[in-house]
């Protein structure tokens, strides 16, 4: 089947967010816990939706500076 992601493919999508991650981390802006304190579910989620966005946005500034050099 052509939707199926071969294993290749989808060591590559995870080398390229690895590879992208701390400027998606920037990005999102999110503060670190403090020492001994951990997220709730909800707040687990509300941070995966930020990473998941400045993810999006990471992608799309490396394009325009692959498009424009700038």
């Amino acid at each position: 089947m052509a939707d199926e992601i071969t294993p290749e493919l989808r060591q590559q999508r995870i080398k390229q967010f690895m590879s992208v991650l701390p400027l998606t981390l920037e990005l999102a802006g999110l503060a670190e816990a403090a020492p001994g304190t951990l997220f709730n579910e909800g707040q687990m989620e509300a941070r995966v939706i930020s990473i998941r966005n400045a993810y999006k946005m990471a992608l799309q500034l490396l394009e325009e500076v692959g498009e424009r050099g700038k």
